[in-house]
């Protein structure tokens, strides 16, 4: 009993040192490309960017809620490293008018679902995110042309509606 305990504690503990090795975030800005995808994996989506550089998608959707871009310069170094579902973000990323479905990709990735709604005309894209440990979704509102028109932000009930 005590020997399965112990195996189970070790495979845990596994986990979650081999989890801290892997978290985008952790990556420190100037390392190489090849070592990045060492040390993360594949990316889930990579992105080409402007001036021969790349973007490395690392997203937890659809049940996660964070969607890390690691970006590389031409020359294969890191140059930067950010969690992009953060609401303090959202009002100087999104670009309603300018934004179209490129963009909301490369930034985001691919949301957890695409609705439409009676009161707009186009599709709803929506990525589950935290809020101070608060669940939270994000909206994306995309007219028929593929353009971003609005954004807003609310709770996700999800959670409640399943425990009730």
């Amino acid at each position: 009993m005590v020997a399965r305990l112990l195996s189970i504690l070790c495979l845990v503990l596994a986990g979650l040192l081999g989890g801290c090795a892997s978290e985008p975030t952790r990556l420190a800005i100037g390392t190489m490309r090849a070592q990045a995808l060492q040390q993360l994996g594949a990316p889930t989506a990579t992105y080409a960017l402007p001036g021969g550089g790349e973007r490395l998608q690392y997203s937890r959707a659809p049940s996660g809620f964070e969607v890390n871009n690691v970006d590389v310069d031409a020359t294969g170094r890191v140059v930067s490293v950010q969690q992009e579902l953060d609401e303090r973000l959202f009002g100087i990323t999104i670009l309603p008018g300018v934004w179209r479905e490129a963009d909301i990709l490369r930034t985001y990735g691919r949301p957890f679902e695409i609705t439409r709604v009676s009161s707009f005309d186009g599709q709803v894209w929506s990525w589950r995110y935290r809020a101070q440990n608060a669940r939270r979704l994000l909206y994306v509102y995309v007219d028929p042309q593929g353009l971003v028109q609005y954004y807003n932000v609310g709770d996700d009930m999800t959670l409640d509606l399943r425990v009730r």
